[in-house]
């Protein structure tokens, strides 16, 4: 990684008065601000570490405090001593897809007592977190953080029942004060003020360390306290796929004493927009950990589950066999799509060495290097552990491209460290990974990015048994959970309905929502491995569906959001190559929305547009399909139904030969 650093160092001036037991009060704060000036940190020290948060010279987080207890008590912390100080004005380069500049101002704290502070603010965000230079393993009793906020401030929150989580809870909207101590929540979490910045709370660069959750107050204060799953004593697997704590020790985490711990990440948006537009986890995220990343292919793949591979039209059984998986295949090599998974039924839960015996493991393997179509397997979590080794080894063997690891529904310190395992262990074998059953990502994608993505959230699956994943839900999650990374929603449902026709049909499942409220979820929903949910025989009786499906990429060299309000609406640009590709979506309320190309560069485009069809509010899979020339000065006029959604291919005449 190549770092501009232009450092001013300098000493702290003795601001202090000294107390009887000559331990030393710092009377004036250290403070920094981001690299535009509008977010301000001001840092106090007194009896405890407290840190506020301004925005255009508004507090927007009160005085707050933080520590670290460790060992038998000892609170890093308490009664702070700082040694020195040091200001850096950073400017650094780092590689997603394309190589990207990002500044920050950063400030590390140096105190006695062997442990620091290092906080960072960049345009978009805060974030801080402790190291400690201990010579011996710490044992973490607890750490203190705290988001002290206004009272007039509301958020969209998570609630959780328990550290046995898919993090996969619906949003809650509400004000900040009655969220109340016994209520647990996941993260991120937005906390809203209309008349303010937004403010979203997540973590990053988690390793060696339990999960961050908030609670609220007793007082009816606004404010939120970080509370941490302690390590798992003893454990009990209830099922084949489920295991529970049943023991847990009376401290979160023994690591290593000279570390640094994970980030705690305040963002900070001007508006909705920006929510989408930051990538402040993945830049505080450890660096890229593998030497060789030519192997990582993103890319979608066609998915048997979630369509109950309901194949027909053919002369074959369908079902969870080798004839089955070969017209996958078959469609995949038609449609340009990557992989097809082969999910749950493939093997034994319990057993991944025990294949179904209607599958022909060899059969398959071979036809699908025929077709240079990749295979990713989906496994238990649990199952994968025990059979770890043997198993990894012989998907290399036979040439698997990926696995989807499920059901691990805990980020205790145990859990967080079996992620990097997996991410290791995979990557020596050019595997990819797609966890579900997971929490929300903390940047494990940039140091190891065979981990494509992940779900946390709640998906299309939700539909095959319940409502929630409604045209609502679609238009809250870019914001808040997709803001910490990927998301795993396996889009692309070809049976839609309107609110009031749909109902949950387990093995003939259908999409609340437009056809093309699908499709848009294909530009605004980030995936670097992207789903297509139905069945190939529903897709190919859509051959237009299918030839937006084929071409549209899962990993982007720019994104602009053009319209945006949390829960309500969004349009989002992303650039891939020489192609934009826009996607728009409503939740139930029908929408006019206004599309401005200036974001195009000089010279005549073709638009081919999707957008819904003249009865798209009484029959939900109605599309349209329209080809017109734009250039940049184009401000396009979109009609949404409830609902319902728009998406564009655009590219430049001539760059391609009609």
């Amino acid at each position: 990684m190549n770092l501009i650093k232009t450092i001013s160092i300098f000493l702290f001036l003795m601001l202090f008065a000294c107390k009887p037991n000559n331990s030393n009060l710092y009377t004036k704060a250290v403070e920094l601000s981001s690299p535009n000036g509008k977010i301000h940190v001001e840092i106090k020290l007194n009896n405890k570490i407290y840190y506020s948060i301004s925005f255009n010279s508004k507090e927007i987080l009160k005085p707050s405090p933080i520590s670290l207890t460790v060992n038998e008590g000892l609170i890093l912390g308490k009664n702070p001593s700082l040694t020195h100080f040091e200001n850096s004005n950073i400017d650094e380069k780092i590689y997603p897809v394309v190589p990207e500049k990002r500044k920050y101002n950063e400030s590390f704290l140096n105190f006695e007592g062997e442990y620091g502070l290092v906080f960072r603010v960049y345009n978009d965000g805060v974030a801080y977190r402790f190291v400690t230079k201990f010579k011996e393993d710490l044992k973490v009793i607890s750490e203190e953080a705290s988001f002290n906020l206004a009272k007039d401030d509301s958020m969209y929150i998570p609630f959780e029942k328990s550290f046995l989580t898919h993090s996969e809870q619906l949003y809650s909207y509400m004000p900040v004060g009655e969220v109340t101590s016994d209520k647990m929540c996941s993260l991120p979490v937005l906390v809203y003020n209309t008349e303010g910045p937004r403010i979203a709370i997540t973590e990053a660069d988690l390793d060696d360390y339990p999960g961050m959750y908030l609670k609220g107050s007793n007082n009816g204060a606004p404010s939120l306290t970080a509370i941490f799953p302690a390590y798992p004593l003893q454990e009990k697997q209830t099922n084949d796929r489920t295991v529970k704590v049943t023991k847990r020790a009376d401290y979160i985490a023994i690591t290593k004493g000279d570390r640094s711990y994970p980030w705690r990440v305040i963002v900070i948006s001007e508006n909705d927009g920006n929510l989408i537009e930051t990538d402040i986890v993945y830049r505080l995220a450890k660096p890229l950990q593998l030497k060789d990343t030519s192997w990582i292919r993103p890319g979608k793949a066609a998915w048997d589950w979630w369509n109950a591979n309901n194949i027909y039209g053919v002369d074959f059984k369908a079902g969870i066999n080798t004839e089955t998986y070969k017209y996958y295949i078959d469609f995949a090599d038609e449609n340009n799509i990557e992989y097809i998974i082969l999910d749950e039924g493939w093997s034994d839960p319990s057993d991944l060495f025990k294949i179904n015996p209607e599958l022909n493991m060899d059969e398959l393997l071979q036809y699908s290097k025929q077709k240079n179509v990749g295979i990713i397997l989906w496994c238990v979590w649990i199952t994968l552990e025990k059979q770890l080794q043997p198993a990894l080894d012989l998907f290399e063997k036979w040439g698997i491209k990926g696995i989807k690891v499920d059901f691990i529904q805990r980020d205790d310190q145990k859990i967080v460290n079996y992620y990097y395992k997996i991410a290791r262990e995979t990557a020596k074998r050019h595997l990819l990974v797609d966890f579900h059953g997971s929490y929300k990502p903390t940047g494990l994608r940039r140091a190891y990015p065979n981990v494509l993505t992940r779900e946390g959230v709640q998906g299309l699956e939700q539909s095959k048994w319940c409502d929630n994943v409604n045209p609502e839900h679609d238009l809250t999650i870019p914001f808040i959970r997709m803001l910490a990374g990927p998301i795993d929603y396996t889009p692309g449902a070809m049976i839609n309905a309107q609110k009031r026709s749909f109902h949950p049909v387990y093995y003939k499942p259908m999409s609340q929502g437009t056809r093309v409220h699908q499709m848009a979820m294909y530009i605004v929903f980030e995936s670097p491995l992207q789903m297509l949910a139905d069945s190939p025989s529903n897709y190919e009786r859509e051959p237009e569906v299918m030839e937006f499906l084929s071409k549209v990429p899962t990993v982007w060299d720019e994104t602009i959001v053009l319209n945006a309000k949390v829960s309500d609406y969004v349009t989002v640009a992303r650039k891939s190559k020489n192609e934009w590709y826009v996607g728009a979506m409503t939740d139930w309320t029908p929408r006019t929305l206004k599309i401005d190309l200036s974001f195009l560069e000089e010279g005549e485009y073709v638009a081919e547009i999707y957008l819904d069809g003249a009865n798209a509010s009484r029959y939900a899979s109605d599309f349209k399909k329209t080809i017109q020339k734009v250039t940049q000065k184009e401000k396009l006029h979109i009609n949404l139904a409830p609902g319902g959604g728009w998406a564009a291919r655009i590219y430049k005449i001539k760059a391609f030969s009609r």
